[in-house]
């Protein structure tokens, strides 16, 4: 690939590789609306329900390592299209569910299939972009993710409102199919282009997937409420993922062909990497599910008000996502990654500040600055791990920044929440006035702020210590 310019066999390879992580996306969004719809057709509870978007979820999150891996062990091309393949079928067993228990399963299918999306892009891009070039893909890819997700609701609702809930499903099931034509089309098969499709010689590490898939599964469960038919102590499930752990660290030390390098986790580059994209991604979550209560109770706006206010974050991602790519490749990674973190801590204070002097003037402001900040870290977090990622690694690497970037939304979705309301008075959001709802706001995304400054503290000590090992 030319460095000055994309072929047109090269744009239809980014269209494949953009399109499985829209598709992916959508996957988690495009639902959501249909819960009021589903209580109502299989007269659940709302408690019940609520599985038919957790079950993709902790799918997603417990396997997009192990598909990572697989692409790696297996060839790329032909277990990204297995993936579609399986979410494609999964959609439709959804689109006919005769149950509840039926739908949640067939969610689970497709979140296998969504994590092999999620995790394999990345990897066929580092493969087949030329080097100058992978900012701008990761910034692509990057846009498609924000757009699919910020799309499913209105998409999903304009065709559930008009066909009922099996339409959402039905959808799905033709962009896969759709996706699965351009994807077998456009990206290279073995040999024939990169390393697209390559395989490495080697077996998967099934300890290893075991005790992570196991670890995984308990951490998430308790980021839910542990909530899974019957009530689990929470700290027991967060005994449970320590030992799978420390099972997982023991098993990856004594296998020959590891899931997951102990020594790659030790190397400061990557996990300094991880450990800022999961604190990114749980600050990203304090926007998305603080932010409508504060706007609903603090400013007093309609349940149309609030979506259209929210509207501006998705629409300022998808307008930043491409540019903070540019900037990526060039300025260097660790100077658009540092611009990116202060841009969001800007916009976390203005966040704690402006609404309350401004209203939603100052609300819409601080989502302008805080927006572009994510896109700028997303897209030059995720160039500089992919670059240096090994090509028997590359997989595996990809998946795990899928992997912290989906524990720091689910850690952010369950700890900001209760952090704003434990500012608030015992009478919760219908007993607090406007005043006490905005101080709560502001305590809640100065916090935010602070772990965006860990962020920074993190990154720049990372980047300290590969300049100090260049001198010598």
């Amino acid at each position: 690939m030319k460095s000055e310019g994309l072929n047109p066999d090269s744009r239809l390879l980014m269209i494949a590789l953009a399109g499985c992580i829209l598709l992916a996306s959508l996957g988690i969004s495009i639902v959501t609306v249909a819960l009021p719809t589903l209580t109502r057709a299989f007269s659940a509870e709302v408690q019940q329900v609520q599985w038919v978007v957790l079950a993709y979820l902790l799918a997603v999150t417990v396997t997009i390592v192990s598909a990572g891996r697989m692409g790696d062990l297996y060839g790329n091309r032909r277990v990204l299209v297995a993936g579609l393949l399986l979410l494609t079928l999964a959609s439709a067993a959804c689109m006919w569910a005769p149950s509840l228990n039926w739908l949640i399963a067939g969610r689970v299918a497709q979140g296998l299939g969504a994590a092999i999306l999620m995790s394999l892009p990345m990897s066929i891009a580092k493969g087949l972009v030329a080097k100058e070039r992978v900012g701008s893909a990761m910034g692509l890819l990057g846009t498609t993710s924000a757009i699919g997700t910020a799309m499913g609701p209105s998409f999903g609702g304009v065709l559930i409102g008009s066909l009922g809930w099996q339409s959402a499903f039905a959808a799905l099931t033709i962009l896969g199919a759709g996706m699965l034509v351009l994807a077998l089309k456009a990206i290279p098969k073995p040999g024939a282009s990169g390393s697209a499709g390559s395989a490495i010689n080697g077996g998967m590490d099934w300890a290893g997937n075991f005790w992570l898939a196991v670890a995984l599964l308990c951490f998430a469960l308790s980021a839910t409420g542990g909530k899974v038919g019957m009530d689990i102590p929470i700290l027991m499930l967060l005994a449970l993922s320590a030992i799978a752990l420390a099972a997982f660290v023991h098993t990856e030390l004594m296998a020959a062909k590891p899931l997951v390098p102990v020594a790659l986790l030790g190397e400061r580059a990557i996990s300094t990497a991880l450990i800022t994209n999961l604190l990114v991604g749980a600050i990203m979550m304090a926007t998305l599910v603080v932010g409508p209560f504060f706007l609903s109770f603090g400013l007093g706006l309609s349940d149309a008000g609030t979506g259209l206010v929210m509207a501006v974050g998705p629409i300022a991602a998808a307008l930043s996502g491409v540019p903070a790519g540019r900037m990526t490749d060039r300025f260097g990674a660790d100077r658009t990654l540092l611009a990116g973190l202060t841009l969001a801590t800007a916009g976390l204070c203005c966040f704690a500040i402006l609404p309350s002097l401004f209203s939603i003037p100052g609300y819409v402001i601080a989502l302008i600055l805080i927006t572009p900040g994510f896109q700028l870290f997303l897209a030059a977090n995720n160039t500089a791990v992919m670059l240096k990622a090994a090509d028997e690694h590359k997989g595996m690497v990809s998946g795990l920044l899928g992997l912290s970037r989906n524990l720091g939304f689910m850690a952010g979705a369950s700890l900001f929440p209760l952090l704003f309301a434990s500012m608030l008075d015992s009478g919760g959001l219908t007993g607090n006035s406007a005043e006490a709802i905005g101080k709560a706001f502001s305590f809640t995304f100065f916090s935010a702020a602070g772990l965006s400054g860990l962020a920074i503290l993190l990154a720049v000590v990372a980047m300290g210590t590969r300049s100090s090992r260049a001198k010598a």
